[in-house]
This record gives structure tokens, C-alpha cells and sequence, in this order.
């Protein structure tokens, strides 16, 4: 049985549309350029590398400049985020229809977090945030950050439905027995649901459980013959 949905954040509970994490994208852009001191095209260059090598920036900024890391997510994440969130009414209702305990699991903050699923109005389903200093900043898609998610909620990776609008950043939860859902996105190869909203998250936990019900039922009545 699903007893945990883990929601990535960023451009999974919101679409990629409202721009959000370009604006944010903008930021470490930014300060690449002011506190690393690259130019434009070698903070862009940079960038892309860091998160080919090592899933995100700051991880690579970390490893080879040494960045003071709580004022670069500080800076990052200093957005108004009102200029490109709003309550999103079709998410509530999902979220609230949805019986699994509900987890924000994120390579922000937790202020970051909670500043979004306020903007949403969702922040009440959720039950606790799994962020960067949780997993000791051991960063998805490192194996450990998954490994130190299941440690906190005390969870069975085969208990746990993982949603996100990255395939890298759902493959080591698939190789650890977690159902995989692809939001948001496309090329969903090797993952096991892939859904254009996140709102088609409670269908995609119907069709995991019943099919899990009809299996157990099937094993029964094998066993009893």
C-alpha cells in the first residue's frame, strides 16, 4: 500500500509555464556573475555543466569555489513569488481527496517551500518538507538524499510514490522500489506514470492501489488452492 506521496517542488506542484524557476534560474545567474565573478556566457556555461555533473549548481559551486551555501540559497530564492503564483484550486482538491501523507521532498529550503504551498493555498496538506539541509545537503539525484528521505519518514521505498518533472531525479527512486511519476514532462522512459499535471496524481494512486489489490488478491487465492 502507498502510505507517501513525495512531491518534488519546483515545476512539479506548479507548471513550468508560470516561469518561476526561470526567474530563479536568473539568480544564480546572477550571482555567478557577482560572487564568483564569471561573465555571462561562462556563468551559463558553468551552470549547465554543474547540473550534467552534479544535479544541481550550488553542488558544483560548492566543490570548486568553496560558496558560502546559505547565502546562495538565500539569494536564489529571493523571488517575489506572488508576481507568478496563485491558489490553485484543482490542486487543493486533489491533495485533500488523496488519504497517503503528503511530503514536500526538495533541493531548496524549507522557507522556499513553505513560501510556495502558501502562494498555492496547499500548504496544509502537507505534512512535513524534506529539504537540502534535511538530507545533510546531500542533493537529489544523489543516492543518498533518497536514502535519507526514507530514513526521516521511516518509510519502505515500496510505500512510497515519488512525483516529479525530472526522469533523472526519479530514476534512483525507481532503482530503490518506488513508484515513479513523471510530471510536466516528456521522454518518461524508465519511469513508471507519466501525467501532463499534477493534478492526475490521485489517479495515478488509484490505479497503483488497485492494482496492488487485485495482485494480493490473486496471491491469496493461489496460496488457499
Amino acid at each position: 500500500m502507498i502510505k507517501y506521496i513525495l512531491f518534488d517542488l519546483d515545476d512539479t506542484l506548479y507548471s513550468k509555464k508560470t516561469g518561476l524557476m526561470a526567474a530563479i534560474g536568473q539568480r544564480i545567474h546572477q550571482y555567478m556573475q557577482e560572487r564568483v565573478g564569471l561573465d555571462p556566457v561562462g556563468a551559463r556555461d558553468l551552470r549547465r555543466h554543474y547540473l550534467q555533473t552534479y544535479g544541481t549548481t550550488l553542488k558544483g559551486l560548492q566543490v570548486h569555489y568553496n560558496v558560502d551555501t546559505e547565502e546562495y540559497l538565500t539569494y536564489v530564492h529571493d523571488v517575489p513569488l506572488g508576481d507568478y503564483l496563485q491558489p490553485d484550486e484543482a490542486l487543493d482538491r486533489v491533495l485533500a481527496e488523496i488519504q497517503a501523507e503528503k511530503i514536500v521532498f526538495t533541493n531548496a529550503t524549507t522557507e522556499h517551500a513553505r513560501q510556495v504551498l502558501r502562494f498555492l493555498g496547499v500548504e496544509h496538506h502537507f505534512s512535513r518538507i524534506v529539504d537540502l539541509r534535511a538530507t545533510n545537503y546531500v542533493n537529489k539525484p544523489q543516492p543518498g538524499a533518497y536514502l535519507r528521505a526514507l530514513d526521516i519518514l521511516g518509510a519502505r521505498p515500496e510505500e512510497c510514490l515519488m512525483v516529479e518533472d525530472s526522469v533523472r531525479n526519479l530514476r534512483p527512486a525507481k532503482e530503490l522500489g518506488m513508484v515513479t511519476v513523471l510530471v510536466n514532462g516528456s521522454g518518461g522512459d524508465g519511469v513508471d506514470f507519466a501525467i501532463d499535471d499534477v493534478t492526475q496524481v490521485g489517479e495515478v494512486l488509484r490505479q497503483v492501489q488497485d492494482s496492488r489489490f487485485e495482485r494480493d488478491n490473486d496471491r491469496q487465492s493461489h496460496n488457499s488452492d
